[in-house]
């Protein structure tokens, strides 16, 4: 099987009043066939920059290496984090770099530029746009649906969790790439947290109520 033929994902990203959301979907397909089921598609870039992928899970490991090598450099030279910023810029040059044999991903970068919270889309050739709230991957569309309607970047990290994952479980009902459980990880001053599945399921059972 290869592996750098796997595609297919939901990703969310949402910048909030004290902290960044991102979840993602953990299925990885290859047609029409469900090819992994716990494929990983957020990552964090230093302690207070994180990442979701959606694409090809070859290329995407390979440029969040690249990422998080640099970052762990960026901090050794010049005893500060890269900020997201940086990373999202890094990555945008990248991808541009070799449009000609692009890299078959959608990135969203998202954390801290200093005291400021942002959150980044990059598609495959380095365009990079910054948001306010982003979706990635087959089911965005049907999660679009859900944050145009729910969303507001004045909610807390704790209002905007249960929108993200409404938005992703949306997305796994209706696109066939999108499944297998579900990754949230939070960004705060606290720095990065990736959440248990315990967290992840609490939520989920208050929104079938």
């Amino acid at each position: 099987m290869d592996l750098e033929t796997l595609k297919g994902t939901t990703t969310v990203g949402l910048k909030c009043s004290d902290g960044i959301v991102l979840v993602a979907d953990k299925r990885a397909s290859m047609g029409t066939f469900i090819a992994c089921k716990s494929a990983k598609k957020t990552f964090n870039i230093n302690d207070m920059v994180g990442a979701t992928i959606a694409g090809s899970v070859g290329d995407a490991g390979a440029l969040m290496r690249l990422v998080r090598a640099e970052a762990a450099l960026h901090e050794m030279n010049n005893k500060t984090k890269m900020s997201a910023n940086a990373a999202a810029y890094l990555l945008s040059n990248i991808l541009h770099g070799n449009k000609y044999y692009p890299y078959l991903v959608q990135l969203v970068i998202a954390g801290y530029n200093d005291q400021e919270l942002a959150i980044y889309s990059l598609d495959p050739v380095g365009g990079l746009s910054e948001e306010t709230m982003v979706g990635t991957g087959s089911g965005s569309p049907v999660a679009y649906g859900v944050l145009e309607q729910f969303y507001s970047e004045n909610k807390s990290v704790e209002v905007n969790i249960p929108i993200a994952i409404r938005a992703l479980t949306s997305a796994m009902q209706r696109d066939s790439a999108t499944g297998d459980g579900i990754s949230l990880v939070t960004i705060t001053a606290g720095g990065f947290k990736e959440h248990a599945q315990e967290e992840i399921d609490k939520v989920l059972d208050e929104l079938k109520k």
